[in-house]
């Protein structure tokens, strides 16, 4: 089902902005390439509706036709547009109909909402974005749609707070309260840094400013403008250096669609909330983000992980305080989630260091982006580095590890890791960098430090080359904690099974002994080809953990009774664990869920169940005869 309202912004926006008429079946069929299950009654009903408020004006032609209204009573935000514009284009003032629309009528003027909600974003941005990058591939286009978002969330965070300032300087009872009016001295405070600094609000620069660039969108430059843009907001706020991908004037896109996207992007509202605001982008990034991985196929492991898994790693660990690590962090869904646990659970922003890695230069900037969005600090290392090779925090030691490696590595090796310090328990294999995952992030934790990895299943129970002599070692030192097996297709991209390693270095409660979950049955179906941990088979998991190790799963909680569960936990000794090889597989040890007993004899219910299937077996005959009968009746006998 189309809606409505985003069906009629799309509309609005396909028709020229110069009062020239377009046909009827160019428009519906442009909008057919937005809206796929668009139908002609629902094109017909949002353009009746538009002609109907004095928005369009009905032309003629083969068809029929229609043409924009002239637009007036503008809005003091319409203004500012139209001075930008004039700046840069003189005689030229029209509003972009795609995300300032009003009409004049003889009433009052029409004016079309900017999307400020994940929905309304389904519905405009991700249908037109397909249409978009049908010149470029996913990969490519995610961080042209991503690095756009950011730029418009900052310049909306530096517009919030400029006009929270002008109303604080002006207010006698408030302490910003200047005690003049003097437009000179209020726009000379307004300049001030600190203004915005004391509330981690970026400083824009006038030429960054959002609407200094969607005034230039329909400009042939614009790609330059865009990049120019995001190195002087680079110049303004040291965080941020390096980290923005300025690759707009190169992209290829034909020409107008960066135009086009600066205009979508620019309905999004982000508000004068800054809470609001932050939570609102970090739904848009993460959306994005699931939505780019399903989109790249395989490529889009390297940078996200489903939330749910991610979720179950922050529910496990129960990172409250200290420095948290991610080694291969992508797009830093890992930190993101742990300072939302923190904040869910009484704690708050800053209670928690991050460091991270990446290789890949574009993923890293997206981590970067995502964490500056949310106010979060963080140190990346100088520079986007392989993990193993270049390792950018040395002499880190962290209190919690969560990551989710690329699975089997193959080519990861370099000569320079031969008798690397952190291969304790054993040297990796060259075709594989699982143990080598493992073993780094053991290297980095604190001796009461906790460590959480995603891993491919094979890593469990592979004997090939050294890794089966390195998970001995690991067991026999008891650096493991808890292996959860996961249920199959909780990833975009890959349909490996995996599972969850938990390490310590330090076993604060039952040193001897690892912790067993088969979790194989647990999540929900979100579509045919993706399964979703839920909140409560969350919450199952980390109680369990927690039960089992004698802590609260809240800070100042009560403390539960851990019992093995048959088919699903199990407390198993490390004896057990060698007799089976050291195979760290949980349906091994878990056993089968227990049936309950309904204490019928055996020769007493193979009696009653043999007797009702006789029954049924005889109603069968009775109605294969009757069915006989009735064709027959009708000439097809058989």
């Amino acid at each position: 089902m189309t809606d409505l309202a985003s069906l009629s912004q799309a509309l609005l926006a396909a028709v020229p902005a110069d009062g020239s008429s377009i046909g009827n079946q160019t428009l519906l069929s442009r909008l057919q390439s937005q809206f796929a299950e668009l139908t002609d009654e629902q094109f017909r009903a949002a353009r009746d509706e538009l002609i109907a408020q004095g928005v369009l004006l009905k032309g003629r032609g083969r068809g029929g036709s229609v043409s924009r209204a002239s637009v007036t009573g503008i809005s003091l935000a319409d203004q500012a547009l139209n001075n930008a514009r004039e700046r840069r284009e003189p005689g030229v003032s029209e509003v972009p109909a795609s995300y300032l629309v009003q009409a004049a009528t003889k009433t009052k003027p029409v004016k079309l909402q900017p999307a400020t909600s994940l929905a309304m974003m389904e519905k405009t941005l991700w249908a037109t974005a397909d249409k978009l990058r049908a010149n470029m591939d996913a990969a490519e286009y995610k961080h042209i749609v991503l690095g756009l978002i950011f730029l418009k969330y900052i310049s909306d965070s530096f517009a919030g707070r400029r006009a929270e300032l002008e109303r604080k300087f002006l207010d006698e009872n408030d302490d910003y309260y200047l005690g003049d009016d003097d437009p000179e001295l209020l726009a000379a405070e307004l300049e001030d840094r600190d203004y915005y600094r004391e509330v981690n609000v970026f400083w824009v620069p006038e030429v960054a400013r959002w609407e200094s660039l969607r005034a230039a969108a329909k400009q042939v430059d614009i790609g330059k403008r865009i990049d120019d843009a995001l190195a002087a907001i680079e110049a303004e706020n040291p965080s941020l250096k390096n980290i923005l991908d300025k690759r707009y004037a190169r992209a290829q896109l034909p020409d107008g669609k960066l135009g086009e996207l600066v205009d979508l992007i620019s309905t999004i509202g982000f508000g004068d909330d800054a809470g609001k605001a932050r939570d609102l982008l970090g739904q848009v990034y993460e959306y994005f983000l699931g939505q780019f991985a399903s989109a790249e196929g395989k490529k889009g492991g390297q940078f996200y992980t489903p939330a749910s898994i991610v979720k179950t790693l922050v529910a496990v660990l129960n990172p409250h305080h200290g420095k948290v690590y991610d080694p291969c962090c992508g797009s830093g869904g890992m930190f993101v989630q742990s300072e939302k646990f923190i904040e869910a659970h009484g704690g708050k922003l800053g209670d928690v260091s991050i460091y991270g890695q990446e290789s890949n230069p574009t993923t890293w900037r997206l981590a970067a982006m995502n964490l500056a969005i949310r106010g979060i600090d963080f140190n990346l290392g100088r520079e986007p580095a392989d993990t193993f090779v270049r390792n950018q925090h040395a002499d880190l030691r962290a209190d919690f590890i969560l990551a989710n490696p690329p699975f089997n590595v193959s080519d990861w090796w370099h000569g320079s890791l031969e008798g690397d310090p952190r291969w304790v328990y054993g040297t990796p294999p060259q075709g594989n960098a699982n143990y080598a995952w493992l073993q780094h992030m053991l290297h980095h934790l604190k001796p009461n430090g906790r460590a959480g990895i995603v891993l491919a299943n094979g890593s469990m129970s592979s004997s090939q080359n050294s890794e089966g002599e390195i998970r001995r070692a690991m067991v026999e030192a008891d650096v493991v904690e808890v292996m959860v097996a996961l249920p199959g297709q909780l990833f975009f991209n890959t349909q490996i099974p995996a599972c969850l390693w938990f390490l310590t270095k330090q076993k604060t409660a039952r040193p001897g002994e690892v912790l067993f979950i088969d979790a194989r049955k647990l999540g929900t179906s979100v579509s045919r080809v993706q399964i979703e941990l839920t909140d409560a088979d969350i919450e199952r998991i980390a109680q369990t953990v927690a039960n089992w190790r004698g802590e609260p799963l809240d800070e100042g909680g009560d403390v539960g009774e851990y019992a093995d569960a048959p088919g699903f936990c199990r407390s198993v000794k490390l004896a057990e664990i060698a007799e089976h090889g050291h195979v760290l597989t949980p349906g091994r040890y878990v056993g089968a869920e227990e049936v309950e007993d309904d204490d019928e004899a055996f020769a007493e219910k193979m009696q009653r169940l043999t007797q009702q299937l006789g029954e049924q077996m005889q109603k069968g005959a009775e109605l294969d005869q009757l069915i006989r009968q009735k064709l027959g009746g009708l000439g097809y006998e058989f």
